[in-house]
């Protein structure tokens, strides 16, 4: 036996690997836009416990140098393509990833999308105090960004 040679067939081994990576890619598309800095301690713990039972499910019964660096390859390579594809086809790119979602209209609260970003009012007066930002009177949007941050455009700002 190899250190380089998987212990289990070759396809097996691209098949594990691609389906946990798009399973991943499913699955934190539809958890949501919470940054990494905002992570709780319990989105912490599925994080950790999520990457060991997924790791397993990857490897299968293979441990071998080859086989972890053919599984890390078709993980990178389907990261690369879909970067390429989402870059080139919109379509693909609004289904995988997030899009901006507004969250204070002209000083108004859009609780609706509050709701289904899973905000609290409590997260987004934090957010927007980093922002700057006293009173929702001096709002003119607030938007939860693609990538979990909140961006703000205040009343006396002009428009671009």
């Amino acid at each position: 036996m190899s250190i380089l040679a998987p212990d289990i067939a070759i396809m097996e081994k691209i098949l594990r690997s691609a389906v946990v990576y798009l399973f991943l890619l499913v699955s934190f598309r539809l958890a949501g836009k919470r940054p990494l800095g905002q992570l709780t301690a319990f989105d912490l713990v599925v994080l950790l416990i999520i990457s060991n039972v997924l790791q397993n499910a990857a490897i299968g019964d293979d441990t071998s140098l080859g086989g972890g660096l053919l599984g890390a390859f078709v993980i990178i390579g389907l990261n690369w393509l879909f970067a390429k594809l989402t870059y080139r086809h919109k379509r693909l790119q609004r289904l995988v990833e997030n899009v901006p979602t507004v969250l204070v209209r002209h000083g108004e609260v859009l609780h609706a999308n509050l709701d289904r970003e899973h905000m609290s009012m409590a997260e987004l007066r934090a957010a927007l105090r980093k922002e700057g930002v006293a009173s929702m009177s001096e709002v003119r949007w607030a938007i939860l960004e693609e990538d979990g941050r909140v961006s703000v455009v205040h009343r006396g700002a002009q428009p671009a």
